[in-house]
């Protein structure tokens, strides 16, 4: 791969080359990116779904929308690190071409904010909700009506994918989605291939999928267009956009260490362990007095957060320059972080983070009414839509349909695209409107 392609400024119907010399340095194509994410509906949802604790009532506890902005920001820092050495080795890309240190940011940092904007309610439990559907409940009747996998979308619906058809699908008046840069939509992409097959190697590439059969072509026409290196003959699957793996590092760095502070303010971690696993990786950055001086729980480890997440920036950008090579030729096979010196203390910390936080009672409960609520409205969604199309509509049914946004493909012959149009329009719910449109499906609400 070579980063003049890889960092390509062309969107969804351009007909002309887009130049990085001839862009307007105070509305450059990538920083657009950024804007047009963070002004969507579906980004707005993320203030209302879960990062950690499902359905919080607390103030400083993350939603997903938070979790993204931090997220952002730490990739832009990434992203203008690396610019800054990578523009210093191959000088030719600014020479010549005329990139500078804060494209990448801007790259990183818009690719990074939409990272969870394929998400469903109640976070990662949202997904295997879904998925168990299609698995184990009444979706698994459609099987056979489906190819091998059409229906492994269904059964491991996933969240990056669901982003992918976020950023991408057209639909009336809005023709490409949210028409990015194709430069930012393969840094957004973590996992360049298809729901099968599962896991075929232990490749970072390879743990899950990035695009659903309906998005297949967008797929490969963003893959083809950056240059990005075929891994597969008979399967798409693609090695990974260089800069995907400072997009997965600053998401890395953020849910471990701020999941980590989230914990230990609602009282899930003991204060004193916030010391005892961040000393080590802040240990040439603190000062001890400042530390102690700091009144409050907050204060105390808001500073060994902001030190902690200082020094796994630095880190990273380290080892993505050590890899520059291999993460080019598509050798690269694990997460930035998986090499750092520090893997040991955010392995440690990641631990007591499930077993105090993610495996916590309150988590649990949660996630099991989540299961609740998302199982209903599908067998009530797909219900109502099939029938509709085969023209069986109970009364029940046809007052469901009336309800339904007009963007749920109810008349399409493709079976695969009404069940997905379904799972698309449940993922767009905030959790709190999950919840809303169960209770009316329920009686609830009167």
């Amino acid at each position: 791969m070579n980063w003049e392609q890889l960092l390509s400024l062309k969107r969804f119907g351009d007909t002309n080359k887009r130049i990085r010399k001839e862009q307007d340095e105070t509305r450059l194509g990538f920083e657009v990116d950024y804007d047009r994410v963070i002004f969507s509906s579906e980004f707005r949802s993320l203030q209302d779904k879960t990062q950690v604790i499902p359905l919080s009532q607390t103030d400083f506890v993350h939603t997903r929308l938070t979790h993204s902005l931090e997220v952002s920001v730490v990739g832009r820092s990434l992203g203008r690190l690396v610019g800054k050495k990578l523009l210093e080795k191959h000088p030719h890309l600014y020479s010549v071409h005329g990139y500078q240190a804060n494209d990448f940011g801007a790259i990183v940092a818009a690719a990074a904010l939409a990272h969870d904007i394929g998400n469903p309610p109640f976070g990662h439990s949202g997904e295997k909700a879904i998925g168990e559907f299609f698995k184990t409940g009444n979706g698994k009747q459609f099987k056979d009506q489906l190819t091998e996998k059409e229906y492994q979308d269904l059964c491991d619906f996933e969240g990056n994918a669901n982003g992918f058809k976020i950023l991408t699908e057209s639909r009336a008046g809005r023709d490409g989605g949210l028409r990015l840069s194709y430069a930012t939509l393969g840094a957004f992409i973590k996992y360049p291939k298809e729901s099968l097959p599962k896991k075929p190697t232990k490749h970072i590439a390879d743990k899950k999928y990035g695009f659903f059969q309906s998005e297949k072509e967008a797929f490969v026409d963003v893959a083809n267009e950056l240059g990005l290196l075929k891994r597969g003959e008979k399967d798409i699957s693609f090695s990974r956009h260089p800069l995907t793996f400072l997009v997965e590092a600053a998401d890395d760095i953020c849910y471990t260490i701020i999941d980590f502070e989230d914990g230990i303010n609602l009282g899930l971690i003991q204060e004193e362990f916030a010391l005892e696993y961040l000393s080590k990786i802040i240990r040439n950055t603190i000062r001890p007095e400042n530390y102690y001086a700091l009144s409050t729980k907050e204060d105390r480890v808001g500073y060994l957060r902001a030190l902690a997440i200082g020094s796994l920036i630095s880190e990273a950008v380290d080892v993505f320059m050590a890899n520059e090579e291999a993460i080019l030729n598509g050798e690269f096979d694990c997460a930035l972080l998986d090499k750092s010196k520090y893997e040991a203390q955010i392995n440690d910390i990641i631990k007591i983070s499930v077993e105090n936080i993610y495996q916590s009672t309150e988590v649990v409960d949660k996630e099991i009414a989540g299961y609740g609520v998302i199982n209903t409205l599908l067998n009530t969604y797909t219900s109502a839509i099939n029938n509709g199309f085969n023209n069986t509509t109970s009364n029940y049914d046809k007052l469901i349909l009336k309800g339904l946004p007009k963007t749920i493909k109810t008349d399409t012959p493709s079976l695969y695209q009404r069940l997905m149009s379904v799972c698309y329009h449940v993922s767009l719910l905030s959790d709190s409107k999950a919840i809303l449109d169960y209770k009316k499906i329920k009686g609830m609400e009167i």
